[in-house]
């Protein structure tokens, strides 16, 4: 079996992989550090299953899979995160991830999530299968950040978190006019004037 796992932090990289040697001695387990190299590396290779961290530097886990499933619709990309699963499981999985996984519970759950991406299905805990069919049957409205976009909810939670638009820009590698476009549109869509309400919006409802 042939794994790749996109992470830009080294020791996250060797502990997803020894923890993957251990289920899958005969596995061939090969790394890159950021999204550009994932999407090179997962489009002119063989891979069974790719496993890559949702936020690295310059293209995010979000924007390397959506490049890998043009090529390869069908290898499964199981994305991890240390951000909650409730922030982020829907999002994924509706862009085509084969699962989400916190690194929190990886070394519990990784060898189970890939040996259910590789069968084919989607690999996700019995909390988030549940908020799905709530999803599904609860007809109420939805919170305003459900209604941003997945580059606007990351952007939101970046100048929530205190990230001015240039840092935002630097961070992934936007021009800081695409940054404040999408802080307009953020504004707009939340019903909200300041970064400030936005921060305190983020903060009372535990997206950061």
């Amino acid at each position: 079996m042939h794994i790749l796992i996109a992470d830009d932090h080294a020791i996250v990289r060797k502990g997803l992989k020894q923890l993957l040697i251990e289920e899958y001695p005969s596995s061939i387990i090969e790394e890159v550090g950021d999204g550009e190299d994932l999407i090179t590396r997962a489009t002119n290779e063989e891979w069974d299953v790719v496993i890559c961290d949702l936020d690295m530097p310059g293209r995010n886990g979000l924007d390397a899979m959506r490049k890998i499933k043009e090529v390869s619709p069908k290898l499964p990309v199981l994305i991890i995160s240390i951000y909650p699963e409730d922030q982020y499981a829907i999002r994924v999985l509706k862009a085509g991830a084969s699962g989400y996984l916190c690194k929190d519970v990886a070394t519990e759950e990784l060898a189970k999530a890939v040996r259910r991406v590789l069968l084919g299905r989607k690999y996700i805990s019995a909390s988030i299968a549940e908020k799905i069919f709530e999803d599904i049957s609860y007809n109420g409205e939805k919170a305003p950040h459900e209604f941003l976009s997945n580059r606007e909810f990351e952007v939101f939670k970046l100048i929530a978190s205190g990230k001015s638009v240039s840092e935002i820009a630097k961070k992934r590698l936007l021009s800081s006019t695409t940054v404040s476009t999408h802080r307009a549109r953020i504004l707009n869509k939340m019903n909200m004037k300041t970064n400030a309400e936005l921060t305190r919006y983020a903060l009372d409802n535990k997206l950061i």
